[in-house]
């Protein structure tokens, strides 16, 4: 009996589509887990956790640069075997970052995760829409959303609680060998995926030259620039205004992550009778949460509530923000998913530099403030955007 006919039961498409979920789930958890563990980190390697903060900086921004460079240099291989690829470079760079005896050897285990993170969002939101049939790609696109939902809400705490108990080095051993067998999942259950539309350096002034796409890519800079600048520093601003426990801010983390899960659901239920309004909405209310947040954090209760709101926002943002590129660049799938990432990660890279920079000259109390007025420019320019998109459509459409 060939691999195949053993593994025929599994080549179906929602199974497909679970391993992604999973494989999102270990890549968005190896992302951010480094925040709970700056401290046993810094102690470890004798600096300071602040200096030892710079990595996040560092994988961020070689994420942005990485990913259209990377793309590129991939786009024919086909998609099954490209994920094989990027998962030995996923597994050895946690080995690599695992037994780090100092800095300059753990930033280059970091780098080497960045690069197999840049590839894998470049390709997995593509090829989860091809495993599905049309009708159901607003539904495979909120299971992705998931695995990032899942890493937020159980990954980065437990990523943390192993590191204290294990030392911060078990943690991403474990990560090696939940990727490992991710791999093993992704190989048994996803058909062979030849390239298809990912486009080159020859598709990319035709995406430059559709203005709709440029406004969304902007729309991702503010946006996330917006949340970024506020999320990063979420655990001091509770500390400070709301006086959180350790464990209360815990708890405030999980339920943000928490909230990713209705809103999957809602993105599936809304998103595909009015898209545009629907992304136009969630970049309006992002704006409007962080604006709020100082005067919703003096309670417990309030602030819950609001944290609930925005993790679903900013889930939901992120899915509309993939399905509209997808729709705006069907010959270059790829490509203008990589730049939605690199420009994703510029975004984080600039919402902590900004976010720093407000808490150092301002307080950290304003962050939230300083986040909004950047979330409703963006508000702003996508409202603006659309407005003119509908009219030209309806002129169109008369002449």
């Amino acid at each position: 009996m060939t691999a195949t006919t053993d593994f025929s039961y599994f080549k179906r498409p929602w199974w497909g589509v679970l391993a992604l979920t999973c494989s999102a789930f270990v890549f968005n958890t190896t992302e951010f887990v480094p925040v709970g563990l700056l401290g046993a980190i810094g102690k470890s390697l004798d600096m300071e956790p602040t200096n030892v903060g710079l990595m996040l900086t560092i994988y961020a921004w070689t994420v942005a640069l990485a990913s259209m460079p990377l793309m590129l240099l991939v786009r024919h291989v086909e998609r099954r075997k490209l994920l094989m690829r990027v998962l030995i470079l996923f597994i050895v760079s946690h080995v690599v970052t695992g037994v780090a005896p100092n800095f300059t050897i753990l930033v280059i285990g970091r780098i080497g995760i960045a690069f197999a993170h840049a590839i894998f969002w470049s390709v997995s939101v593509a090829m989860v829409v091809r495993l599905v049939p049309p009708a159901d790609k607003s539904r495979a696109l909120g299971f992705l959303s998931v695995g990032t939902s899942i890493a937020m809400v159980a990954g980065i705490p437990i990523g943390r609680v192993i590191g204290e108990a294990l030392g911060w080095r078990t943690t991403f051993q474990i990560i090696a060998c939940a990727a490992l067998m991710v791999m093993a999942a992704l190989w048994m259950t996803l058909p062979l995926l030849p390239s298809e539309r990912a486009g080159s350096l020859r598709s990319l002034p035709g995406l430059l030259k559709t203005p709709m796409l440029m406004v969304l890519y902007g729309v991702t800079v503010l946006t996330v620039t917006a949340h970024f600048a506020v999320y990063t520093y979420l655990e001091p601003f509770a500390h400070l205004v709301n006086h959180a426990s350790d464990n209360r801010i815990t708890y405030l983390l999980v339920l943000f992550g928490v909230a990713g899960i209705p809103a999957a659901i809602c993105f599936n239920r809304f998103y595909p009778q009015q898209p545009r309004q629907f992304l136009l909405t969630t970049v309006a209310l992002v704006a409007a949460c962080l604006l709020l947040l100082f005067p919703f954090a003096l309670t417990i209760g309030t602030l819950s509530l609001h944290i609930l709101l925005w993790g679903g926002l900013i889930i939901s943002f992120g899915l509309a923000m993939q399905a509209q590129v997808l729709e705006l660049a069907p010959d270059a799938t790829d490509l203008a998913v990589s730049l939605f990432s690199g420009l994703y990660n510029v975004g984080i890279g600039a919402g902590a530099l900004l976010g720093n920079y407000v808490a150092h000259n301002f307080g950290l109390a304003w962050t939230g403030t300083f986040g909004g007025l950047v979330g409703a420019a963006s508000a702003s320019f996508c409202w603006l955007a659309l407005t003119i998109s509908k009219r030209r459509n309806a002129e169109t459409r008369r002449g």
